[in-house]
C-alpha cells in the first residue's frame, strides 16, 4: 500500500519545520513540488530549499508538477473552487499512480498547516482511498507567525478569536477579535470603525517580511499602498491580519 504524507512546512521560514515534518520528508520516496508559474517561483524555491536543507534520504527524489489556475472570473465561487479541485485531483491521481512505487511513501509539502485554509487534504480525499493511507503532519501557521512577529498573544483573556476570510469579512463584518486570511480584495479597507486596531503582516517568516500595526483608520491606506508595491515587486503576496477592538 502507498502512503501519502501531507506535510505542513510552515509560513515561509525553513526553520519553521518541526522534527516530525523533517522525519516525514525523509520517509518519502517522492517529494512533490508544485509549480505555480514564474510569477510565484519563490513558493517552489522555498520547498526546494527545505529539501536541500533537511532531506538526507538518498532514495528521496523530487517530482515537480504544474498547478492549474482557479477560474477567478467564475461568478459562482463555490463552483469555481470545485472545478479547480477536480483538476488538481486528476493531477494528483496521475502523479501518485505514475511516480510512487507500491509500498512506498510520497510527500506533499503544504504551506502553513494542512488543516487551515489549505485544500490538499480535501483533494486527496477525492481519490480512491482504498489504494493508499494518509498521514497528516501539522505545521506552523501564518497566524502563529503573525502574532509572534508582532509580539502579541492571539487571544485576550477568556475571549474568543474568529478566523475567517476576506470574502466573509466583507459579507459579515467583524466578530470579536478576528484573524483574516485570503483577503485579495483588502476587505478591511471598507470598515469604518475608529475603535479597531489592525496587526498586518505579509511574507511572514521570510526575509521579505513586512509588518504594519496601529489604529485601522490611520494605517489602512499605508497597508494598501505597501501591499500593492510588494505585489508588484514580487509578483505575488501572502498576507494575514488580526483585527482587534481597542480596550478602554
Amino acid at each position: 500500500m502507498k502512503t501519502i504524507l501531507i506535510v505542513g512546512i510552515g509560513a515561509g521560514n525553513p526553520e519553521h519545520l518541526t522534527i516530525q515534518a523533517i522525519n516525514a520528508l525523509n520517509r518519502a520516496n517522492v517529494l512533490f513540488i508544485p509549480d505555480k508559474g514564474a510569477g510565484k517561483a519563490d513558493l517552489a524555491d522555498l520547498r526546494r530549499d527545505i529539501c536541500d536543507r533537511y532531506v538526507t534520504n538518498p532514495a528521496g527524489r523530487r517530482v515537480e508538477y504544474s498547478v492549474p489556475k482557479r477560474d477567478a472570473a467564475n461568478p459562482d465561487y463555490g463552483a469555481g473552487v470545485h472545478d479547480w479541485h477536480d483538476a488538481l485531483a486528476a493531477i494528483f491521481a496521475r502523479l501518485i499512480h505514475a511516480e510512487v512505487p507500491e509500498n512506498s511513501a510520497c510527500a506533499f509539502l503544504v504551506w502553513g498547516d494542512p488543516g487551515l485554509y489549505d485544500s490538499t487534504i480535501r483533494i486527496i480525499e477525492r481519490l480512491d482511498g482504498a489504494a493508499f493511507r494518509i498521514e497528516i503532519i501539522p505545521g506552523i501557521t501564518a497566524i502563529q507567525a503573525l502574532t509572534a512577529a508582532h509580539g502579541i498573544a492571539l487571544n485576550r483573556i477568556g475571549e474568543p478569536v474568529h478566523i475567517t476570510t476576506g470574502r466573509k469579512l466583507g459579507e459579515e463584518g467583524v466578530r470579536s477579535d478576528s484573524v483574516i486570511m485570503l483577503d485579495g480584495q483588502t476587505a478591511f479597507a471598507a470598515l469604518d470603525n475608529p475603535d479597531l486596531d489592525i496587526f498586518w503582516g505579509a511574507y511572514l517568516g521570510t526575509a521579505d517580511e513586512i509588518l504594519i500595526e496601529g489604529p485601522l483608520m490611520e494605517v489602512r491606506d499605508k497597508i494598501i499602498e505597501t501591499r500593492k508595491a510588494a505585489r508588484a515587486q514580487h509578483g505575488w503576496i501572502m498576507d494575514t491580519y488580526l483585527l482587534r477592538k481597542r480596550e478602554g
